[in-house]
Order: structure tokens, then C-alpha cells, then sequence
């Protein structure tokens, strides 16, 4: 058995009870096989299940795969029901025990995942926003920045990114914060109403204005305002939203006295406001009073490695609403999360995992259960392989060497700051070509 394994497993052998319980505590393994025939009962089983009991006790979070003969399936059925993960049959065949025991180190790694991910912070003091990509990171410093000042500020983003959130945040974080938040889309409210909802109106100043009413950018007064889609506001409104944003004044609709307000402006918006800008539909000069400060945000699919942060956030959160705490993301599930798109971003994945939480059978989500289609070469991978992530590194290095020097050895070596022999030996590990550029 111990010759089926590549180089790059350290397997270490116990012959019996002792010796196994000494190893599992010194090297503390991912993964064990184990025969349930070992002395003093090498025909029975009673001194395997004894130690199998002892394992998970020692170690809860070890895979132990129980290694039976061809006539003992109602022992490995009485070792997974004990807390085994899976079982092996001899006779020997060097392929399929690989394959069970690197599915084993797969398990054991993805527990891991989820279990750090379950209870790391979100990398953000920013209330609702998860996030670990160094994009949202820096979107979230700038907020942190800009939060204190009263600075006009512009929103951008696709549909689902976490606009709103973003302007709570600078809302939150101001000196404002203990004042009203006063949002309206502007794409949701008819053009005819649009006005009467921002400016507010006076009493008998249209048909069936019985009373005054304040807009909301008076009831917003001290606070913050956010207008959400801005992009889609009509051209006649811009030009009295240019006014207030200079004169800090408002015009109720039939009224003849200007109102100071003393707020706070947030703009959002999915559309690119330059194209609107240049195709007649949005006036340049609002565009510069409105983004004062422009946060661009990023599409979810452009966030490296936060698909997955997002979606246990919102499995752990969805979990607990709906009585199932303990639910985690299976590895075909949490590979469908990394490699899928997501065009609706977190909207699309609050939908999904919501759905997911409420179908899944036992306690792992599957890609079945979040309807997305799972690959086995997940995005982003690459990058949380540590030595996958060093040999791309050092591959490229020697190649960027090579090439600098002229794929001359003894220079290249040199550059390197490494002997010629280790040149030598990791050009025939990587495969690289030393006598011309690959």
C-alpha cells in the first residue's frame, strides 16, 4: 500500500493498536487507512473497531478509511456508521485506493476551508459587506476615508453589487450617522411624480395636493440622501438637482420660497453615466457635482476568491433563519460557486443559496442543490495551493532568467543567486528547455 502513494505524501506505517495511536498523535495526519484485521485479533475485527473508536476520539477531524476483505462489507458498513468516511476492499489495486484516499485529503481540506471561512470576520468593518478580495478591500478603505468628509459621492456597479449597502456605510460612518437616511429610486417613481417626491409640494399646488408635503430631500435635512439609479433620472429634474447640489436650497412644487437643507448627497447607479453623457441623456455638469468621489464597484465574478466567502456568509446566516445551523458546502458545490459567473451577483446569490438551504437533503449543499453546474477544476485553486502557487513562481522565474541571460547556464545560475546543479536539477523538475525559450 505504502508504494501506491506519489513523493509528495508523507505516509508513515504502524503495525499495530500502540504504534498507530503513538503515530496519530506525533504526525497528527489528514487521513489514515486502516486494517481493521491488527494483532492481537489479526482475524477478527473487534481490535480495528477498538482503534477506530480510539482515532476519532484522538482526533475528530481525521478521515480514516477502513481497509476490509472481500466478505466483510457488514463490518465497513459498521465502521462508516461508527464515523469512518469511506472504506477500501482488498485485494490491492493501486489506482482506486489512490483515488480513495486523495478524495479523503479532498474532504478533509474542504472542511477545513469551511470551517475557517465560518469564522473568520469578513475582512471589512463595513456592517453587511463581506469581503476578501483586495478589489472590495479597497473599495472599503476608500469608504473608510471618505465616510467623515460631506463629499458628494457616485456609485457605480452592476446590478446586485451592494450599492445601497455601500451608501448606509457612508452614512453610518459619518457625523451624520444618528440623523435620517432618506433613499428613492429614481428609475422606480413615474417622471410626473419624480419631482413631488424629491422637492416635496405645497398645499393646493396641483390637483389633489390637499396638504403640504415635505420631499425628500427636506426630510433627509441633516442626514444623508441617497438617489439610487441616478443614471435614469429625467433631463428636466437635472437641471433643479444641479441647483440644489450648488445653492443648497429647495423649491417645493407651487411654492415661491427657497428652503435650506443641510444633507448629504450619495448617487448610484448599473449605467455607464460617460456613454449617457455623450449620447445627450445626462447633463456633464451634474455628473462632476455628483462624483465628487466616484467607488467604482466590481462585479462579484472580478472579486478574487470572495464568490465562496460570500455564499458561506449568507449559508451560515440563511442557516440559522431557517433551524439548520450545521449546514456546509460540499466540493462540487463550493467549485460551482468559484467557476459560475454569477450575472446577478450577490442578489442572484442570496436567491440561490436561500433556495439550496431549504432543498438540501442532509447537511452538505450540493451544486444540484444551488441549480449550478460543478467542474473539477475550480477558479481560483490554483491560488490557494500553496505549492502549486510556489512552483508557478519559481517556473517562472527561471524562464524570465533564462531568457534575460540568453539561456546561458552559468549566468542564469548566477542571476538566480543558486548553484548550476540546482539550476539544472529544477529545469529537468519543471521541464523547461535550456537550449532555446519555451
Amino acid at each position: 500500500m505504502r508504494w501506491c502513494f506519489s513523493d509528495d505524501l508523507e505516509v508513515t506505517v504502524a503495525s499495530d493498536r500502540d504504534s498507530a495511536l503513538t503515530a496519530l498523535r506525533r504526525v497528527e495526519p489528514d487521513v489514515v487507512t486502516l486494517d481493521l484485521g491488527l494483532p492481537p485479533d489479526p482475524g477478527g475485527a473487534t481490535e480495528g473497531f477498538s482503534l477506530l473508536e480510539e482515532i476519532l476520539r484522538l482526533s475528530p477531524t481525521t478521515k480514516v478509511i477502513v481497509v476490509t476483505g472481500r466478505e466483510d462489507k457488514e463490518n465497513a458498513v459498521k465502521a462508516i456508521g461508527m464515523g469512518a468516511c469511506d472504506f477500501y476492499q482488498k485485494p490491492l489495486d493501486a489506482d482506486i485506493l489512490t483515488f480513495v484516499v486523495n478524495r479523503a485529503f479532498r474532504l478533509a481540506e474542504l472542511e477545513r476551508e469551511n470551517e475557517y471561512l465560518a469564522t473568520q470576520r469578513s475582512g471589512t468593518s463595513i456592517k453587511g459587506i463581506v469581503a476578501a478580495s483586495p478589489q472590495m478591500l479597497a473599495i472599503c478603505r476608500t469608504l473608510e476615508k471618505v465616510a467623515p468628509t460631506d463629499v458628494t459621492t457616485l456609485i457605480s456597479g452592476e446590478t446586485g453589487t451592494g450599492k445601497e449597502l455601500l451608501a448606509r456605510a457612508l452614512h453610518d460612518l459619518s457625523h451624520r450617522a444618528d440623523k435620517s437616511f432618506a433613499a428613492i429610486n429614481c428609475a422606480a417613481i413615474p417622471e410626473n411624480l419624480l419631482e413631488s417626491e424629491l422637492f416635496g409640494f405645497e398645499k393646493g399646488s396641483f390637483t389633489g395636493a390637499t396638504h403640504t408635503k415635505k420631499g425628500k430631500i427636506e426630510s433627509a435635512n441633516g442626514g444623508t440622501l441617497f438617489l439610487d439609479e441616478i443614471g435614469d433620472m429625467p433631463m428636466a429634474l437635472q437641471a433643479k438637482l444641479l441647483r440644489f447640489l450648488q445653492e443648497r436650497v429647495v423649491d417645493r412644487v407651487g411654492s415661491v420660497q427657497p428652503i435650506p437643507v443641510d444633507v448629504r448627497v450619495v448617487c448610484a447607479t448599473h449605467r455607464d453615466v460617460r456613454a449617457l453623457i455623450d449620447a445627450g441623456e445626462f447633463r456633464e455638469d451634474l455628473y462632476y457635482r455628483i462624483s465628487e468621489i466616484t467607488l467604482d464597484v466590481p462585479p462579484v465574478r472580478e472579486r478574487d476568491g470572495d464568490a465562496l466567502v460570500i455564499a458561506q456568509s449568507l449559508l451560515k446566516s440563511l442557516g440559522k433563519q431557517m433551524d439548520r445551523p450545521s449546514l456546509t458546502f460540499s466540493e462540487d458545490a463550493a467549485n460551482a460557486i468559484n467557476t459560475y459567473a454569477w450575472p446577478g451577483n450577490v442578489r442572484e446569490m442570496i436567491n440561490k443559496v436561500k433556495r439550496a438551504t431549504i432543498m438540501a437533503d442532509g447537511k452538505r449543499v450540493t451544486a444540484e442543490d444551488l441549480e449550478l453546474v460543478s467542474t473539477d477544476t475550480p477558479a481560483g485553486q490554483t491560488q490557494l495551493n500553496l505549492r502549486q502557487v510556489r512552483e508557478t513562481a519559481e517556473r517562472q522565474a527561471i524562464l524570465q532568467a533564462l531568457r534575460a541571460c540568453n539561456f546561458n547556464i552559468a549566468q542564469t545560475s548566477r542571476l538566480l543567486g543558486i548553484t548550476r546543479p540546482t539550476l539544472y536539477n529544477l529545469t529537468d523538475k519543471y521541464r523547461i528547455n535550456t537550449s532555446q525559450e519555451t
